[in-house]
């Protein structure tokens, strides 16, 4: 079974700027945000992603909230 993240690497295209949803997706959940926003920055540590930007807030404590990716490769 493929994680969100993958799932959208997987559904995004090759060097167009993405920005994970928020409204209206799975990722409503600020935790659940933030889980797949660090699993995409694991990938970017392989080079699958490139990460262009990254904003966090706190919600109790120091989450991702905001995060523009772009797909580098095939993977």
């Amino acid at each position: 079974m493929l994680s969100l993240a993958r799932s959208m690497f997987l559904d995004s295209e090759i060097s167009v700027e993405q920005e994970l949803p928020h409204v209206g997706s799975a990722l409503e959940n600020p935790f659940v945000y933030d889980a797949v926003a660090r699993e995409l920055k694991q990938m970017a540590l392989h080079g699958l992603v490139e990460i262009v930007q990254e904003h966090r807030s706190t919600h109790g404590e120091l989450l991702i909230d905001s995060l523009r990716y772009r797909r580098m490769r095939i993977g």
